[in-house]
């Protein structure tokens, strides 16, 4: 059975120890991820599970935490959004030859969700140019990774954005 890395961030407003998140976490059934605190309220979850595909993988890594933190709220499925430097770090190269790479190729390179100073991709995209304009050869199970966590965040964010717009206009309504 192949084993898929993600990594599933979230926000907790819950003061829990980090001893006290781990072991909430271990008993929910994700032993098989390593724990990040480094921002106040923040939890990351670096998985690696063993399942038949990305999809039953990254699912039922969601319901374990789900049991084990009801109060967590889901950031971000990941990889998928990424930075130059995180960019630069799957690449196995610089920040500054990667930037001096787009610059060269800036007509064909993925455009980023976020530019200026701090750009984001999805690192599918950026995986699939390389691929494509460099003759990388890319991961097979990153690629199946990063192609079904950008299906999944995309789609999240558009079920938020539907709750958004049924607020905002059940809002409106009451002001008539």
């Amino acid at each position: 059975m192949p084993e898929y890395e993600f990594t599933l961030r979230y926000l907790l407003l819950s003061g829990l120890t980090a001893e006290a998140l781990e072991q909430r976490l271990y008993e929910g059934g994700c032993a098989d991820a390593l724990l990040g605190l480094g921002q106040k309220g923040r939890l990351t979850l670096a998985f690696t599970r063993p399942a038949d595909s990305v999809k039953s993988a990254v699912i039922s890594a969601l319901k374990d935490v789900a049991v084990a933190l009801p109060e967590g709220r889901l950031v971000e499925v990941g990889p998928d959004w990424v930075c130059m430097a995180e960019l630069a770090a799957l690449l196995k190269c610089s920040r500054q030859s990667l930037i001096e790479l787009i610059g060269h190729h800036g007509d064909t390179f993925p455009l980023p969700l976020h530019g200026g100073k701090a750009g984001l991709w999805h690192l599918v995209d950026v995986l699939a140019w390389f691929a494509e304009h460099q003759g990388m050869e890319i991961d097979a199970a990153l690629l199946e990774v990063a192609t079904f966590n950008r299906a999944f965040n995309v789609a999240r964010e558009c079920r938020q954005m539907s709750e958004a717009e049924r607020k905002l206009a059940a809002c409106q309504g009451e002001g008539r």
